[in-house]
């Protein structure tokens, strides 16, 4: 399956001198990419890469930055949001069965290369989705939560015979 965005780079072009590629999905690209990850609208989806081979396998540094909108998790109202999120990102060879990939902190994501290519449009569109608000809230969210009775947080709302005791001692 081809997937919505693709912009596939050919793993025996990429070589050991570092060198930039630039990526944008177009109106087509972005509106298949929104149905597939639950988006209102991606009114821009781009990508700046280095890239180079060293002893270890590729390297990939880079930014993507995308204008979305969103749902409200609350009432379903629009949600503009602004990413800009960085990639450093490392392809390696498979990996015999049974060795480990031993990783420090400072260790790059590591992805098995699968095929011939590396496709950065998939890495720009992943990059986008997982920079994502999981619960945006609009600007009516608060009100439409107190509507219908949700408590917020470090709220605590006392029901039974004996809700009002407190408030009748501290006034006392």
């Amino acid at each position: 399956m081809t997937p919505e965005f693709s912009r596939p780079e050919r793993v025996e072009a990429i070589g050991g001198e570092t060198r930039s590629i630039a990526i944008e999905a177009d109106a087509d690209e972005r509106r298949r990419l929104a149905a597939r990850f639950g988006l209102v609208a991606i009114d821009r989806l781009f990508g700046r890469f280095a890239l180079g081979r060293d002893a270890s396998g590729i390297a990939v540094d880079g930014i993507v930055e995308a204008i979305v909108t969103q749902a409200c998790s609350v009432t379903g109202d629009p949600v503009a949001a602004n990413l800009a999120e960085t990639v450093a990102l490392r392809f390696i060879e498979a990996v015999p069965l049974g060795e480990d990939i031993e990783l420090d902190d400072g260790a790059l994501d590591t992805i098995v290369i699968e095929g011939d290519v590396i496709d950065f449009g998939e890495i720009a569109a992943e990059t986008m989705a997982l920079a994502l608000d999981p619960f945006p809230r609009g600007p009516g969210a608060v009100e439409a939560l107190k509507a219908a009775s949700v408590i917020g947080e470090g709220e605590v709302v006392r029901f039974g015979t004996l809700a009002g005791l407190k408030a009748m001692l501290d006034e006392r």
